[in-house]
């Protein structure tokens, strides 16, 4: 990618440790690399943010604000990301935001301030880098323990072997040389008491902004940062190292963006696996989590626990070309 304006996240078995359905932010454990890749990103300047499934509310397993909660201690482990995006539906609900439709990205793009074709999206399965390609941005597989052997397969020059190695062969891709040391991971954060990731609707989706986020406060039209606002990082131009605070500012969000976007119901042209229902896909429809007895909801590919805190080794994926060569 010639432009890189920004960096977002798969949620589960990316950055952090998958456990499926979890509520309890006492069980958030970060995955091998995820701090360090985020604090990469943020040392190039680039806004982060957390595209993410979460059925479980949609089964009924899990609230909003479970899953917010969640999203808060995994926040303060990262060291803080901008902005934090997740589809509340379950598979078969047929909406705009749930992976691999563009919905999420889309709104974490317009939330940053930045095209969606200027962002790179970084995942343990399939759906996340079709989500990317519907979006028109770029995606990455960063396949573990649990990822499909087909999938690790079929995204093999698309592929990276963890999220740091992601960020920074697309940091060197887009211009932005990363720093002979990588940044040590930032150390975990600890907001104040009572001071929560306040949560909203924008469209279908749901979405809260990190409580360190330096674009929070931000406004701009279509998603796209005006002329007199701050500039889009690219290859010519690399901004301080500083930090990105001052470099980063977008918009409000518009409401019912994503809701009124119309999306077909798989991508032109791509298998939609486990984030379809097999009815819309025409294909079995396995997904990221076992599904328990839930009234008709359909089957997901059963996917291991991973132990805790140990985390399964994950197997090393062919080197991949896209992004001008891996380095494992």
């Amino acid at each position: 990618m010639s432009r890189l304006s920004a960096v977002l996240f798969d949620r589960d078995g990316t950055l952090v440790v998958d456990v499926p359905y979890n509520g309890d932010p006492g069980r958030v454990r970060l995955m091998p690399g995820a701090a360090a890749a985020v604090a990469l990103a943020r040392s190039a300047g680039l806004p982060t943010g957390v595209v993410s499934n979460q059925s479980g509310v949609g089964r009924g397993l899990l609230t909003v604000d479970q899953v917010v909660r969640v999203n808060e201690r995994a926040d303060e482990l990262l060291g803080g990301l901008d902005t934090w995006v997740f589809c509340p539906h379950a598979p078969d609900a047929g909406c705009a935001c749930r992976k691999p439709r563009p919905g999420l990205v889309r709104t974490a793009a317009a939330r940053l301030g930045v095209p969606p074709s200027e962002c790179l999206v970084i995942g343990d399965i399939a759906a996340d880098v079709l989500a990317a390609r519907a979006a028109g941005a770029r995606g990455v597989l960063v396949p573990n323990a649990a990822t499909a052997p087909a999938e690790v397969e079929r995204f093999a020059v698309e592929s990276a072997p963890d999220p740091l190695t992601a960020v920074r062969a697309a940091l060197t891709e887009a211009g932005l040389a990363p720093p002979r040391r990588p940044p040590h991971a930032p150390p975990a954060r600890t907001a104040p008491a009572g001071d929560g990731m306040r949560w909203s609707r924008q469209g279908t989706a749901v979405v809260s902004e990190g409580r360190w986020s330096s674009v929070r406060d931000a406004e701009g039209p279509d998603g796209v940062r005006p002329s007199g606002r701050a500039t889009v990082v690219s290859g010519s131009r690399r901004p301080s190292a500083s930090g990105p605070a001052a470099l980063h500012r977008t918009r409000s969000p518009v409401s019912g963006e994503a809701a009124s976007e119309e999306w077909p119901a798989s991508v032109p042209g791509e298998a939609a696996r486990e984030e379809l229902p097999a009815s819309v896909s025409g294909e079995a429809a396995p997904a990221k989590s076992p599904s328990p007895a839930s009234g008709g909801m359909p089957p997901e590919r059963p996917r291991p626990s991973a132990p805790e805190p140990s985390v399964p080794d994950r197997p090393r994926a062919a080197v991949g070309r896209a992004h001008g060569g891996w380095s494992a």
